[in-house]
């Protein structure tokens, strides 16, 4: 049998493990790296993949153009493992820029629909200190029409009156994905968020995207001119006409069969 004193040693070694337990913290769904928003005066602009990827396209074209200064990233175990890259170099999936009093968070990379609560809470718990005046979403809506309307929601009925001049009203439905998760959290928060539906076809979209750059224009007075990105849409809509031209025609051409002898089929490789 043990001697009581032994018992002793092992009962202090199991109390110093369970202490140990007890101060390890889970890790943080959503780790953020960035110099302060400078005001509480800030409006924040998200703008996720998604649809027509409306969003990612509108405010990369407007930090760029515009050169607001990247003060931060932001990382997440969730997040899937891709990076894109610009001449050679790799971009923050995720990145934080700002100017003047308008804050904006572009992403490269998808949210899947099972972490949008995770990613959205993260984002908010990070800016509500900096108490922003406001947050505004911009994402696609498919409707494959060629008017490139932009539709507006907001989280209450007096937010509502801030954009309802400047875009159409969704009177009834639903939005999905990591838009409608960051615009619920703003509801919960008291914080007011705004989204912006851009009209889009299930492929890049640059021309809803400079449609959302408009009502951008009127409700921050951005003056960013659209046309750089006009033009970027007419090169896309005629790569994709002349792709599908090609299939089109590839699908029409007559293939030559073979048949050397009954109950046999052959073509010629060459002929493809």
């Amino acid at each position: 049998a043990e001697s009581p004193e032994c018992c002793n040693k092992i009962l202090t070694r199991l109390d110093t493990v369970h202490n140990d337990m007890v101060e390890i913290k889970p890790k943080k769904e959503l780790t953020i790296f960035s110099k302060p928003l400078p005001s509480d005066n800030t409006a924040v602009l998200m703008g996720f993949p998604g649809s027509g990827l409306v969003g990612t396209i509108a405010l990369q074209y407007m930090v760029e153009q515009l050169e607001f200064e990247l003060i931060g990233t932001m990382t997440s175990k969730f997040f899937p493992p891709l990076a894109m890259m610009n001449k050679g170099v790799i971009n923050d999936p995720v990145r934080i820029y700002i100017k003047n009093d308008v804050a904006a968070i572009v992403a490269d990379i998808p949210i899947h629909p099972m972490i949008c609560y995770e990613i959205a809470n993260g984002l908010l718990d990070w800016l509500a200190p900096f108490k922003p005046k406001e947050v505004l979403t911009i994402a696609g809506i498919i409707t494959n029409e060629p008017e490139k309307r932009v539709f507006g929601v907001a989280t209450t009925a007096d937010a509502l009156k801030r954009i309802q001049e400047h875009t159409q009203i969704l009177p009834i439905g639903s939005i999905s994905g990591i838009a409608s998760s960051i615009l619920t959290e703003c509801r919960i928060r008291g914080i007011p968020g705004y989204g912006l539906l851009g009209e889009t076809i299930n492929a890049p979209d640059p021309r809803s995207s400079a449609a959302t750059i408009q009502v951008l224009n009127k409700m921050y007075n951005l003056g960013l001119d659209v046309q750089p990105l006009i033009e970027q849409a007419v090169e896309i809509e005629q790569s994709m006409q002349k792709m599908k031209g090609c299939v089109v025609a590839s699908a029409s051409t007559p293939q030559t069969m073979i048949t050397p002898r009954p109950g046999w089929a052959e073509q010629d490789p060459q002929a493809w």
